[in-house]
């Protein structure tokens, strides 16, 4: 059978790229999205690719303009003729207090975090149907309970967590939709102050590893196939008690 074909957003770094060298080491072909990170991605792909020769590319994108996004669903339907995995990994993080908070803001935050998600399932519906395929999404904790300073992200993600479980239903049984909810693994380049509070309070005591986000993503992309619209929290137990953020 031919190796599973899978779009990872946002992956030419950080959490997204090891999505992608996971993915990439069970045997898919990847497609590596990036915005302004060009340089990685193209790093990313020639290793893929000297590793196992036509089995990577990557494509640019400002997830922030519907046009992109769709034009980025047909590149990448393109690059290696169909679709068997979306995951839907970019995502934009920064505080907007309720003051501060502008239209701009909310196009980015609300832009990369949910329509971008749901515009590229839209568009790739059909080949993921044809392919029995998965989707999956990076959603967060702070879907559930929200961080403080940073409304409208929680919001964005609180409406993709909505997201994962419609379109289990909308497009089943053909195709299996899930989330994950990563906790401390990777802090975010800004807009994240009180880390050891986060720490105190997750049931492990510690930060996890990028790799505990992609083997679950891979796990459930690739081998669960009686698992959707579930939501799985990879945040080692910090969902327990959960104190303000």
């Amino acid at each position: 059978m031919a190796a599973p074909i899978a779009l990872i957003t946002g992956s030419a770094r950080r959490i997204g790229a090891r999505i992608a060298e996971t993915l990439h080491r069970k045997g898919c072909r990847v497609v590596i999205h990036y915005h302004r990170s060009e340089q990685e991605a193209r790093q990313l792909v020639d290793a893929f690719n000297r590793e196992r020769p036509a089995s990577a590319a990557c494509l640019a994108a400002d997830l922030r303009d519907p046009v992109a996004v769709r034009d980025l669903a047909v590149r990448a339907r393109d690059a290696f003729g169909g679709l068997d995995v979306l995951i839907n990994n970019a995502s934009s993080f920064y505080p907007t207090p309720l003051g501060q908070a502008s239209d701009d803001d909310w196009d980015t935050l609300m832009h990369s975090n949910l329509r971008a998600p749901f515009l590229l399932s839209q568009q790739l519906a059909g080949d993921l149907e044809a392919a029995g395929g998965a989707i999956v999404n990076i959603v967060d904790v702070y879907a559930e309970k929200p961080l403080a300073g940073h409304p409208l992200y929680c919001m964005a993600k609180a409406g993709l967590a909505m997201m994962t479980k419609s379109l289990a239903r909308e497009l089943g049984p053909a195709v299996r939709v899930n989330g994950v909810s990563p906790g401390a693994i990777l802090w975010p380049e800004q807009g994240q102050e009180n880390q050891q509070d986060i720490l105190d309070a997750t049931a492990l005591g510690r930060a996890g590893d990028p790799d505990d986000i992609a083997a679950t993503v891979a796990w459930l992309a690739l081998e669960a196939p009686y698992i959707t619209g579930q939501i799985l929290a990879v945040d080692g137990g910090r969902s327990l008690s959960f104190p303000g953020g």
